[in-house]
């Protein structure tokens, strides 16, 4: 990770952390997910920049060492786009190709069909992309893992995560977001009780990555993040033109829980996506889980790869 370099870019007062390695005309713009930092796409990062790729990956604000908002408890998904413009600028990049996991790729789209401009493709993992985000806690029980993060309860989800060290908080969620099946505790169980203290982490994610995460994340804590995404899900803007415009790869694990959510896998294998992104491929990896880009890096590296060399 030494290539790997770091600096801070005021973004409307407050100063995201943004990671970069690679150099060039060629700029890609990664967004990562909950509860993940740009330390999640470390394998992306260093095979795009050998490929000549500049890579760049924020974290979002509240998240890692990026400063959190003012009001953490009014943070929305308006303002993650506001900041990936103010950061564009800063930078001063005209055009790049995006690359966005879980709820980073909201913000993608917002990005691509509000300002097609700035936009010349995009590579999404692990969620489809909608033209409305999906109120998935409608059609599942109270004890989904959404519905116990949002704010029904005020304070159950602080006081779940409270009780344990940032570490603990970030292992249980990879290895609960790793399974198959759709994290969901009983009336009287937490989510953070899913996990019994004996679970090994991941075979891909070790020791050391967890330490990178839990160091991070006793800078920022949980209060952001559990705001966007879980309780900003009101802010959805009026888009006139839904249609993504520039081509699309989606990449999906074949054991990712999220396609158990209602809907989601005949959306995207019976055509329903293709009205909405008319240039779009898929791609699935048969054993691959919510994580599929740190758990198979060599595999969505090529993908990633092959779709950008077709569209640079």
């Amino acid at each position: 990770m030494d290539q790997v370099q770091h600096k801070f870019v005021d973004v409307g007062g407050l100063k995201l952390h943004v990671a970069e390695i690679g150099t060039g005309p060629k700029v890609v713009l990664f967004l990562h997910g909950f509860p993940e930092i740009w330390y999640s796409w470390r394998h992306q990062m260093i095979a795009l920049a050998n490929a000549g790729f500049r890579a760049i990956a924020p974290d979002h604000r509240g998240y890692g060492l990026s400063d959190p908002p003012t009001q953490p408890d009014k943070a929305s998904f308006a303002d993650i786009l506001t900041d990936l413009l103010s950061l564009l600028d800063a930078l001063q990049i005209a055009k790049v190709f995006l690359v966005a996991k879980d709820f980073g790729v909201w913000p993608a789209y917002l990005l691509a069909v509000l300002h097609p401009e700035r936009v010349l493709g995009m590579v999404t993992i692990g969620v489809p992309l909608k033209p409305k985000r999906s109120a998935f806690h409608q059609y599942l029980p109270e004890g989904f893992y959404i519905s116990r993060w949002r704010v029904w309860e005020p304070g159950r989800a602080e006081a779940d995560f409270g009780r344990l060290d940032v570490k603990t908080v970030v292992r249980n969620i990879y290895i609960l977001f790793s399974r198959s099946e759709i994290p969901m505790a009983a009336e009287n169980q937490e989510i953070m009780d899913l996990v019994d203290l004996s679970t090994p982490l991941p075979p891909w994610f070790t020791e050391e990555d967890l330490a990178t995460y839990g160091a991070l994340y006793e800078k920022s804590g949980f209060q952001t993040t559990l705001q966007v995404p879980y309780r900003s899900s009101g802010d959805d803007p009026n888009i006139r033109d839904p249609k993504v415009k520039v081509p699309v790869l989606l990449i999906m694990g074949g054991k990712d829980y999220i396609l158990r959510f209602q809907g989601i896998e005949d959306y995207i294998n019976n055509g329903d996506m293709k009205e909405l992104v008319p240039d779009l491929e898929i791609k699935f990896l048969p054993e691959g889980t919510h994580f599929v880009q740190e758990q198979s890096p060599d595999e969505v590296n090529q993908l990633i790869l092959t779709f950008l060399a077709k569209n640079v």
